[in-house]
Formats: C-alpha cells, sequence, structure tokens
C-alpha cells in the first residue's frame, strides 16, 4: 500500500497576517464596546430622569479622565464601525472581487480599502474630538 502525500492542516504560525483579519476583529470588538457604551448612555438617562445629585455622579464620571477615554473610545467604536459597514455594503455588491483584479494582483483592492477604513474612523474621530473641546473651551468650532 503505497502512501499518499497529504496536506497538513495549516496552524496559525503559517498564515500571513492580513489587515483584513485586524478588521474583523477590530469590527467585533468594537460591535461589543458599542453594547457597553449603550450601558454608560442607560446610566445617564436614568441619572437625568432621576435627581441632581444622580447627575452629577453621572457628569463626575464623565468629565474624569476614565470617562473621557471611555467616550473617546466609545465614539472610536462607533464611527470605525460605521466605515466598517459602509465597506462591507461596496464589498457585497462585489466591488474588487472581479476575477481579473483578484487572481492577478499580489494585493487585492480591498487590503487597500482596509486600511483606509480604519484610517478613516481614527481621523473622524480626531476631528469629533477636537471639534468638541474648542467648543467646550469656546472655540469657534
Amino acid at each position: 500500500m503505497t502512501q499518499t502525500a497529504r496536506p497538513l492542516s495549516p496552524h496559525l504560525q503559517i498564515y500571513r497576517w492580513r489587515v483584513n483579519m485586524l478588521q474583523s476583529t477590530l469590527h467585533r470588538l468594537s460591535g461589543l464596546f458599542l453594547c457597553l457604551g449603550g450601558l454608560l448612555l442607560a446610566w445617564g438617562l436614568i441619572a437625568a430622569a432621576s435627581s441632581a445629585q444622580a447627575w452629577s455622579t453621572f457628569a463626575t464620571f464623565c468629565g474624569s479622565p476614565i470617562g473621557l477615554v471611555l467616550f473617546i473610545a466609545w465614539s472610536w467604536a462607533l464611527l470605525f464601525h460605521l466605515c466598517n459597514g459602509i465597506q462591507h455594503l461596496f464589498r457585497d455588491a462585489g466591488m474588487g472581487y472581479d476575477v481579473p483584479l483578484r487572481d492577478h494582483a499580489k494585493t487585492p483592492s480591498y487590503f487597500a480599502t482596509g486600511w483606509l477604513v480604519i484610517a478613516i474612523s481614527v481621523a473622524l474621530t480626531v476631528v469629533v474630538w477636537v471639534c468638541y473641546f474648542l467648543r467646550a473651551n469656546g472655540g469657534a468650532a
């Protein structure tokens, strides 16, 4: 009986890391973080409906460094989830998956757009928070 050479199942060590792997992970994590941010929003709404002291506690937390980091991260998660969803709409329509492009390109176009989605979400987050801080400090934003 002759033994045929059969391929082994690939291990994680031999996969070539690509941006779409990062996007997939970030999309799931940002969705989870959006759910957790919803709890923060619910706390704010309940505090606003409860009493001035409850609202003061919530506002103090939001103004703390931890609160600001959470809000910045939450806004990035929202903007990344939005940008990634828009990219998925284009991918679902088949853009960048044409056979000539897909089979002969060393790096498919959807890898470049993956980095673009991440960069745009970061840039939009920076713009939102710069406008917020300018407005909060009496600027023209």
